[in-house]
């Protein structure tokens, strides 16, 4: 049974009292919502996405000094005298954005060619300590000399000259081979092209 119309009843047609739109509730929808985006702006995206989409940066600072090959000390036995530095070369070998040096030392002679050790140099462990001996790339044991030593990218290439036989002058090297020796998976890796006869 249905309660009959009278004016106790309103129109089922018109809007209720707290559904009507004023303008108040305009204004303040209007501000809360400008609100949000101007505060969406000023602080920008979030960590997680600032994270994903911002380029590293590099430390602030000058770049670091490659290790100085005078003042490292290398596994030769020189007698009462140091290992002379025959040449060097720089490069961020292992891509950890500091230098190494590549250096090659011999032990000095009044004649002949004393042969030739290759090693790389890291900086040193502790300030004002000296700079470390991390790879050894020739041993002098081999009894060779280096020429053409150079570093670029993550590679040392030289030209090792060596001799065919033990009646061979140890001034005139008469074997030579280019090396390059490429720095892979924590290790220095050797390729190596096949051994030439010096003209």
């Amino acid at each position: 049974m249905q309660p009959p119309a009278g004016p106790d009843r309103p129109d089922a047609s018109a809007p209720l009292p707290h559904t009507r739109s004023r303008p108040a509730h305009w204004l303040a929808t209007a501000a809360a919502l400008a609100a949000v985006i101007l505060g969406a702006a000023l602080t920008g995206p979030g960590d997680a996405t600032a994270g994903a989409t911002a380029p590293a940066k590099a430390p602030a600072g000058p770049p670091a000094a490659a290790p100085d090959p005078g003042a490292a000390r290398y596994p030769v036995d020189c007698g009462p005298t140091r290992p002379e530095v025959v040449r060097r070369a720089t490069a961020d070998l292992d891509g950890d954005g500091r230098p190494e040096t590549a250096v090659e030392v011999r032990c000095g002679s009044g004649g002949g060619t004393r042969p030739s050790g290759v090693y790389v140099l890291a900086a040193p462990a502790a300030p004002g300590a000296a700079p470390r001996v991390v790879a050894t790339l020739v041993d002098p044991k081999e009894g060779m000399s280096i020429t053409g030593l150079d570093a670029t990218g993550r590679t040392v290439s030289a030209t090792l000259l060596g001799y065919s036989g033990s009646g061979v002058p140890r001034c005139c090297p008469d074997l030579r081979r280019a090396v390059k020796w490429h720095w892979r998976d924590g290790q220095f890796v050797l390729t190596a092209q096949p051994v030439a006869e010096s003209a």
